[in-house]
């Protein structure tokens, strides 16, 4: 059974399951997060959908890069959890099943690509506070515990 984070479901929506895949990155005590301007302004771990007959982990390497500029080494699964959401930005009501991973960022190869975000550096205590959705906070939290941050 894959844990659920955040809101109840709403009857009556029609919810469309979308895998994605997100990372923790850490880097010394900090951590690498994503801000997105839209719709609505958050901190977010960077990743995102797995686009049709794409490898997961492949879809790790393209959404860390896109949402932050930052190249990775070879990620490790942390954990999955699944929440019900609107996402305004495509128009529908999706199930994310959301895997995580915990990666290196490795290399810099410039600002990120994709529109509307900034990549941040923060305290990994201070990520935690940032964060808005609380199925990010507690894999950051679990990956923190599991390194004795």
């Amino acid at each position: 059974m894959i844990r659920r984070y955040g809101e109840a479901v709403k009857a009556g929506k029609p919810y469309r399951r979308r895998p994605g895949v997100y990372g923790v990155l850490l880097r010394g005590g900090e951590v690498l997060l994503t801000h997105q301007a839209a719709p609505v302004p958050e901190y977010q771990l960077p990743g995102g959908g797995i686009d049709k007959g794409e490898a997961p982990i492949a879809a790790l390497h393209r959404e860390v890069y896109e949402e932050t500029g930052w190249h990775i080494g070879p990620p490790r699964w942390l954990g999955t959890y699944r929440r019900f959401t609107f996402m305004p930005e495509y128009d529908m009501w999706a199930e994310k099943v959301c895997t995580i991973y915990v990666a290196r960022p490795t290399l810099c190869l410039g600002p990120p690509s994709e529109a509307g975000h900034t990549a941040v550096w923060a305290p990994a205590r201070v990520a935690l506070d940032l964060l808005d959705n609380v199925g990010d906070r507690a894999m950051l939290f679990g990956a923190m515990a599991r390194i004795g941050l």
